[in-house]
């Protein structure tokens, strides 16, 4: 209970900031301290894991944690009262675990049973909270106060903390961040200009295109 009144007590206080960036001056600092330790640590470990991973394992990885994720998209679905998504979700997972040797491949997919990318985030905008100011997080990066609050209960939902002892929880973490720069690397080409607006913008577009379920908005509706 006291968790569940610390969250909503930050939803209520991120309420009270308008949705632009009031904290630029202390979020162009994480995002330059970011900066470094991703150029000092992190790239160069994506960098040596995509050598020595071939592609096929690599994908095999990135599904293993889709797959964990289903369970928190079945969770957000189910609450935001999206009954059929939320047990399309399940199934994803039961077949994927079972068929799918654990998550490491996909059958789920070949089968038309599509994802979906659900989380608490999402699930307090449904609810009808504001993103409230745009922060950039140490380590974590681009965020919104609703966002950051929502991702603290998506950590809380991800079934790897369950595994035991904890050293086991940090190898799955640090091994899906690494999985994830990886990934990254291919598309660094396209930022351009300032990095910092560069990562706010795209990261705010994305989250309303999650949030909108997809849809685009056209600008010129009301004119028509």
């Amino acid at each position: 209970m006291k968790l569940i009144k610390l969250v909503f007590l930050c939803l209520f206080i991120g309420q009270a900031f308008a949705d632009d960036d009031p904290f630029e001056a202390g979020n162009r600092k994480i995002h330059g301290v970011n900066e470094y330790a991703d150029a000092k640590f992190l790239r160069p470990a994506a960098k040596i894991y995509e050598r020595i991973l071939p592609s096929n394992l690599r994908s095999g990885v990135t599904n293993f944690f889709s797959n964990l994720e289903n369970v928190n998209n079945a969770l957000n679905s189910l609450l935001q009262m999206k009954i059929g998504e939320s047990m399309q979700e399940l199934t994803r997972f039961c077949l994927n675990t079972t068929i799918g040797v654990g998550g490491f491949f996909d059958p789920a997919s070949r089968l038309g049973i599509t994802d979906s990318d659900e989380d608490f985030g999402q699930t307090f905008s449904v609810w009808g909270f504001s993103k409230g100011a745009y922060i950039v997080l140490p380590f974590f990066g681009p965020s919104t106060i609703k966002d950051a609050v929502g991702s603290s209960l998506d950590f809380f939902a991800n079934p790897t903390r369950l595994y035991n002892p904890s050293e086991q929880q940090l190898f799955f973490s640090a091994t899906d961040v690494v999985n994830n720069r990886a990934e990254l690397l291919a598309v660094e080409n396209v930022v351009f200009g300032d990095k910092y607006l560069f990562y706010k913008n795209a990261y705010l577009q994305r989250r309303e295109f999650l949030e909108l379920d997809g849809e685009v908005v056209d600008a010129f509706d009301d004119e028509f």
